[in-house]
């Protein structure tokens, strides 16, 4: 039986990565990450597939022409959806650091703590 407070729970995850990447918090993102989480998505028109861990760095240290966060940046969650101990959740993204993204997050509750297993990416134009 699912718990009815674990689609609340896992929007609460997602909910720490939009107030995480708006502050340039690279401690609180890794937090909410599975250590063997992977990323995928396009950038640039080049798909790339690894680890968080180049996100991570360019959340600490954006490029000099990115705009900042601050005020820009809003994340509205459009779906959240449950199966037992694993969720799916799609963010779009708007203003992270001058661009817009579609974001579909993987989550699994590991350790009875919802975490991001796999975050694929699409920048919208």
């Amino acid at each position: 039986m699912t718990d009815t407070n674990d689609g609340a729970d896992a929007r609460a995850v997602i909910e720490e990565y939009v107030n995480a990447c708006n502050d340039g918090d690279v401690d609180r993102l890794r937090a909410i990450f599975h250590d063997d989480a992977l990323m995928s998505g396009y950038m640039m028109g080049d798909y790339i597939m690894g680890s968080p861990a180049p996100f991570f760095e360019v959340v600490a240290n954006p490029p000099p022409e990115a705009p900042a966060n601050p005020g820009n940046y809003k994340g509205e969650i459009t779906d959240v959806q449950v199966s037992g101990p694993v969720a799916s959740v799609t963010l779009k993204e708007a203003g992270f650091m001058g661009m817009n993204f579609t974001d579909y997050f993987h989550l699994a509750k590991v350790d009875n703590q919802w975490k991001i297993i796999s975050k694929t990416f699409n920048p919208e134009t």
